[in-house]
């Protein structure tokens, strides 16, 4: 009997909590809510919003602009075969009956595929160095279906350009862009003629400008770009989406030999100056002082009691030669050059090179922690000399 009352007790309590939640929350919903942390976002004003604007749908119009002048090269060369040193052996010859024709050398035809880019009504055509290096002959094939032989001008194996001419008329002429002014994310189109199927076009953008210390070339200053460059695309021509020339393809980084989206073109910037160089003189003319450098490492700035790794430590001098005459000694600091810093070999590489033999060549140097200042008289650099300035 006394339970009834006890829960009788407790319903009333439960409905009168209740009835004073609901008056709480109908006259002072504020008490009621949950309290939500601040989060401040920033968002740009509707109207400073800028949309991308949309690229083209096609390319058609850059690659008939740019490829009637991208033509494909032909190469064959007589390679001599020699036997075995085993034929030698006259035992060893015996037992093949004593042919003769075992141990006469032989001669074979090596055949090669590469591209081109016509340049000028006059028919110089710019090329790589390997596509045409050692080639007894070269045929041009161009996109109109004529074919004409062409004669080397000149080579540069140090930018791995090359110069070639042909004899025919009303020629198409590809038009030149900045390639100084391209920037990282610029869509780019290649156009050769890769494995031979025939002419190709590839799309990509700059991936990389400036690239260097790829150990393909003496002088490197590469467009890098991830349009398909392979086998027989060297030689031909990287346009911008205007169908402009802006490099030269070159390489192909590869792992497996096919292509992996890295390729490297030589801007027109450069190609243009070693061209013009080779229909000058016949050859590239550049300073060479015989200098052999390399950059500072932290090691090499603490055995020096240097303070700070700028500049090159020369590591060599060519004995006789420029700089081996006007005093500079391996040891030495080349800290700048005709008044321009130096902060690594490649830079004292370019420095000397832009310099025409009978320059004078300002050298500022430490030695033993005291600063120098020395002067050379440039030569012109000897062909491949590819490890010393």
């Amino acid at each position: 009997m006394r339970l009834r009352p006890a829960l009788s007790y407790l319903a009333q309590a439960i409905v009168l909590g209740l009835a004073i939640a609901f008056l709480v929350t109908y006259f002072w919903p504020e008490i009621a809510r949950r309290e939500v942390p601040t989060v401040e976002l920033r968002q740009t004003a509707p109207a400073a919003v800028k949309r991308p604007a949309n690229g083209p749908s096609s390319y058609a119009a850059a690659v008939d602009k740019a490829s009637s002048a991208v033509v494909n090269i032909n190469t064959a060369k007589v390679v001599t075969v020699r036997p075995h040193p085993f034929f030698d052996d006259p035992v060893f010859r015996q037992f093949f009956g004593g042919a003769d024709d075992l141990i006469t050398p032989r001669k074979r035809v090596e055949t090669s595929l590469g591209s081109g880019v016509i340049m000028s009504e006059q028919g110089f055509i710019l090329t790589n160095h390997h596509v045409i290096q050692g080639a007894d002959a070269i045929q041009i094939s161009l996109q109109d279906g004529r074919m004409a032989k062409a004669k080397l001008v000149g080579s540069d194996p140090d930018t791995d350009v090359a110069v070639l001419k042909i004899d025919l008329k009303k020629l198409p002429v590809i038009t030149l862009g900045h390639s100084d002014n391209l920037r990282v994310g610029d869509v780019v189109l290649a156009i050769g003629n890769p494995f031979g199927v025939g002419q190709t076009v590839t799309m990509g953008i700059v991936s990389a400008t400036g690239r260097n210390k790829l150990g393909i070339n003496t002088f490197e200053n590469f467009i890098q770009t991830d349009a398909a460059i392979n086998p027989g695309n060297s030689g031909g021509a990287l346009v911008d989406a205007e169908g402009n020339l802006v490099g030269i393809n070159t390489a192909m980084f590869s792992r497996s030999g096919g292509y992996q989206g890295i390729g490297f073109a030589i801007p027109t910037s450069l190609a243009e100056d070693v061209m013009k160089e080779i229909l000058q003189h016949g050859r590239p003319v550049r300073g060479w002082l015989g200098v052999e450098a390399q950059a500072i490492t932290p090691q090499i700035a603490r055995a020096l009691e240097l303070d700070d790794t700028r500049g090159v430590v020369v590591v060599g001098v060519v004995r006789g030669g420029p700089a081996h005459r006007a005093g500079l000694q391996p040891g030495d600091v080349i800290v700048a050059i005709d008044g321009k810093k130096i902060a690594e070999a490649r830079e004292a590489l370019i420095a000397i090179s832009n310099r025409k033999p009978g320059n004078r060549v300002k050298l500022e140097v430490l030695r033993n922690g005291k600063p120098l200042m020395l002067e050379a008289t440039a030569i012109e650099r000897p062909a491949r000399a590819a490890l010393t300035e």
